[in-house]
């Protein structure tokens, strides 16, 4: 064969581009799926049943006339919206809400700021110390709550009587048995829970920063809290705001440390949107209100997040 012939071959011989389709994929497409059911068939129930159908039949509820007895008496349109934002409390509701929220969250993480540093430095026992911290966030939210109700108690509580022997306070005082005090010890418990995860999350950032970096910073004369400042905690900006994130939603649905504490208390307020919601159940038995406060609820969050998300950007690249 000649040269000539075999340059004509290879140059008649169709090869395929880099990035062009081999062939129709929609049979392949297809059969991956059908394989794949098995396998996330149940997670997708799961969704189904415990997320969207609940979710849908709330939103249903919302838009209907439920008598206090549960019989649907028929479509209601907005009246129970209407009821909501009519509701006399409604405005100590949503402060007490925007206050519950931002003294837990903002705490929250200057304390965890603080502990994750001291976990992330060199001690004996640090392991044991590290078990530790995770314990309030691996037990129940009710059973520590109930801890400190019981403890708190002004006749048999042993952190009453413990602040009486120090001479903190002259006689026992019921902390949870009116306001102010019950919803500041809300927000001391829900900080106390809030701590493992948001501390846990700021190590995860601070065993990330790069050691010369650090080194680089100490070369240059940089003090321990220019260091700090201006090089580590531009390193933390993602696990602070994922960590913020996450705790804001927590918080706002927050229901079990609010109904033990608070919930005994006479009118609405110490209630947040989500107890309000749950005593428009519990006490006025009104369902289609409590609904259509659910999907006001379920707004607020959602209108708070993507606030959040385009104005912090959280996984926006550190310079």
């Amino acid at each position: 064969m000649s040269t000539t012939a075999a340059k004509a071959d290879t140059t008649d011989t169709p090869t395929a581009r880099p990035g062009a389709p081999r062939g129709p994929q929609t049979g392949r497409g297809r059969d991956s799926i059908w394989k794949a059911l098995p396998w996330i068939g149940p997670c997708l129930m799961l969704i189904v049943g415990i997320v969207l159908f609940p979710a849908g039949y709330m939103i249903y509820n919302a838009f209907r006339s439920i008598s206090n007895f549960g019989t649907d008496t028929g479509f209601a349109g907005l009246k129970n919206f209407t009821t909501v934002f009519a509701d006399p409390s409604f405005p100590r509701v949503l402060t007490n809400t925007v206050v519950w929220v931002v003294a837990v969250v903002l705490v929250t993480v200057v304390l965890s700021l603080a502990l994750a540093q001291f976990l992330n430095k060199p001690f004996p026992g640090r392991t044991m110390v590290r078990m530790a911290v995770i314990v309030p966030w691996a037990a129940s939210v009710v059973m520590t709550t109930t801890v400190f109700v019981y403890g708190l108690d002004p006749f048999y509580g042993i952190i009453n009587k413990f602040m009486v022997d120090l001479q903190v306070i002259d006689a026992p005082f019921g902390f949870t048995k009116s306001m102010p005090s019950a919803f500041i010890i809300a927000i001391v418990i829900a900080v106390f829970v809030s701590l493992p995860f948001t501390s846990y999350t700021i190590l995860a950032g601070l065993q990330g920063v790069p050691g010369e970096v650090l080194e680089a910073a100490k070369m240059d004369g940089a003090t321990p809290a220019r260091t700090y400042f201006s090089v580590i905690l531009p390193q933390l900006r993602d696990s602070i705001a994922v960590a913020v994130l996450i705790n804001i939603i927590n918080v706002f649905n927050n229901l079990a440390i609010l109904k033990l504490i608070t919930g005994s208390l006479p009118g609405y307020d110490a209630d947040t949107l989500i107890t309000r919601m749950f005593k428009w159940i519990q006490v006025d038995q009104r369902l289609d209100v409590a609904s259509a406060m659910s999907v006001v609820n379920f707004a607020i969050v959602l209108v708070v997040v993507a606030a959040y998300i385009k104005i912090v950007k959280p996984m926006k690249e550190v310079d």
